[in-house]
């Protein structure tokens, strides 16, 4: 049964593509990502795109038949983040796929208007659902500023780790450094967008920063760290790898289970207090630029096994 369109300004979308997400997984397999638990049945999916079938009385810019990339979140509009323009903060955030909301693994879905991304001709629906990560990406890159010539390590080459690397790739990093524990995942690195690899095999966060900066010859250190992976030891790592005045991004979800006081810097890292962190990225504002970056970057056919 199509769900009924309430608000004059809401959109009815045939989902087309909806992508597996890491947090998928997590819910899938744990019942739960950092605080937020499956406490009741939920539809899974946030990554995705879609086609046009009916739209409110009150939409202007979207007609039927238009192909567009879908927001996940649904803010309030109405808070202090909201009306400064960063909507992505809004503590009353509606994100699909995050417990109690359900997600958009569905034949239909219904959306604002203004919170549907009409896709250029160049751009396929196939592509469309993967604009999501790829804007979450670029959002960590950008919060990372990183520069033409920087060196930049990515801790986690899974899906966002690997578009961290495309992104800084494209943002004309000299060094992009992948880090992760499975070595087929180090190979994909390397032959998609990182210019090195380095294999975490234990030991303490400096012993391992020691190791990886002298493999790679970082000197006195990276310009710009980002943990796409959530783990303690990565986060840790990260951060003894850096050089003096280097920037961290944190844009995996924090797994609570780093020991004392470990959780409540978790926390605040996803309440993006007082660290710079990904963990709520602005969705829509990346998608502009999203689109200047998926067209350097590489077809979705490459990441096929």
């Amino acid at each position: 049964m199509r769900p009924l369109i309430q608000h004059e300004h809401d959109v009815l979308l045939e989902v087309n593509y909806t992508g597996i997400c890491g947090s998928e997984i997590h819910y899938w397999t744990r019942g739960q990502i950092g605080p937020f638990v499956v406490r009741e049945p939920m539809v899974l999916g946030h990554e995705s795109s879609g086609t046009v079938v009916k739209v409110g009385k009150g939409v202007t810019n979207l007609k039927i038949g238009d192909r567009v990339a879908m927001e996940p979140g649904i803010p309030c509009r109405r808070c202090s983040a909201c009306k400064n323009g960063t909507y992505n903060l809004c503590k009353k955030m509606a994100f699909a796929a995050t417990p109690p909301y359900d997600g958009t693994l569905a034949q239909f879905y219904i959306l604002p208007e203004d919170l549907c991304c009409k896709l250029p001709d160049n751009v396929s629906l196939q592509e469309g659902a993967m604009l999501e990560p790829l804007s979450v990406a670029v959002h960590i890159c950008r919060q990372g500023k990183i520069q033409h010539g920087d060196s930049v390590v990515v801790f986690g080459a899974g899906p966002i780790g690997l578009l961290c690397c495309a992104v800084a790739r494209a943002y004309g990093a000299g060094k992009i450094i992948a880090v992760d524990i499975q070595k087929s995942r180090l190979d994909f690195a390397r032959s998609f967008a990182a210019s090195s690899t380095f294999e975490y095999s234990g030991g303490t966060a400096i012993e391992s920063a020691q190791k990886l900066m002298q493999e790679n010859d970082l000197g006195d250190g990276a310009d710009v760290a980002i943990d796409a992976s959530g783990a303690a030891s990565s986060i840790q790592t990260a951060i003894n790898v850096l050089r003096m005045g280097g920037s961290y991004v944190q844009g995996g979800m924090p797994l609570l289970q780093g020991g004392p006081g470990w959780n409540e810097i978790s926390n605040q890292m996803f309440e993006v207090v007082c660290f710079d962190s990904c963990l709520r990225y602005n969705t829509l504002k990346d998608h502009s630029r999203s689109f200047e970056i998926s067209s350097f970057c590489f077809p979705v056919s490459y990441g096929r096994h």
